[in-house]
């Protein structure tokens, strides 16, 4: 038996992979990843987002989200319409980009209703958090 203590940090950790994993398994045939899902989302909310932007939401670096778009531009499901280099980006969202969104968005609602009903105290407490996160020194 440990002596260490209880911490919620690493239970949330735990926790936070465990779910990772299950809508990593669900995005899977539809060529996504959570980054991308997150990515794509961003996008769709915000059409024309810079990269900088994108890399700020996404808590990623700007030479990450050039990447990451770099992937979804070549599977179809962002179009990045900036002339040249050093232009301000112009990313959309294709169609088929929306159809995988949609499809995405489905199969987190139906894992956000298994976590409601399995614990549904914790659903409630982790709304809104990843907006206003707490207990950070803030930059």
């Amino acid at each position: 038996m440990s002596d260490r203590a209880f911490s919620p940090v690493i239970s949330l950790l735990t926790v936070a992979a465990v779910w990772d994993a299950h809508l990593g398994a669900q995005l899977r045939d539809l060529g996504l990843t959570t980054r991308k899902y997150g990515l794509l989302a961003h996008v769709e909310a915000t059409p024309g987002i810079s990269f900088s932007e994108l890399a700020r939401r996404s808590q990623i670096t700007v030479q990450s989200a050039h990447a990451a778009v770099q992937t979804l531009v070549a599977d179809g499901l962002v179009a990045d319409a900036t002339k040249h280099a050093g232009a301000a980006s112009d990313l959309r969202v294709t169609e088929r980009g929306s159809e995988v969104l949609q499809a995405a968005e489905q199969r987190l609602a139906a894992l956000d209703a298994g976590l409601a009903a399995g614990a549904p105290a914790l659903a409630t407490a982790l709304e809104g958090l990843h907006e206003q996160p707490f207990g950070l020194a803030q930059d």
